[in-house]
């Protein structure tokens, strides 16, 4: 597939394709007049690497992370990388479940309409 069907796909941009590819995080074959091609298996892979991404690692080490994904296998650095990339974002979900709490009490002691109070957003 060219690269606006995977992007389709995939839902990403054909830009955010193109720096995948700099990254080394996507390989394409060219065409003798230098269009990428794509494997089937690519829109699975620009998805795990958005979700990688969307989980907080960088370029760097999701690049780092994909020949043992490929491979199915892991190191016990790659396990204790992930785990810790875990652990952040398990601490990242219980800050975001104190303030969503927090919202819900202002949301809860405030129920009552008031003349007096005026709203005026930023």
């Amino acid at each position: 597939m060219r690269i606006g069907e995977l992007s389709d796909q995939a839902g990403v941009s054909v830009r955010a394709l193109r720096y995948y590819e700099e990254q080394g995080l996507l390989t394409a074959e060219r065409s003798a007049s230098g269009q990428r091609h794509y494997t089937e298996p690519a829109v699975d892979r620009v998805q795990l690497i958005q979700h990688l991404y969307a989980a907080g690692l960088t370029s760097r080490t999701i690049a780092g992370l994909l020949p043992c994904v490929d491979a199915k296998v892991s190191t016990p650095e790659s396990r204790a990388l992930l785990a810790a990339e875990r652990d952040r974002i398990d601490a990242q979900i219980a800050q975001l479940t104190a303030a969503r709490d927090r919202l819900d009490a202002v949301i809860a002691s405030t129920t009552h309409p008031a003349n007096s109070c005026t709203f005026q957003p930023a």
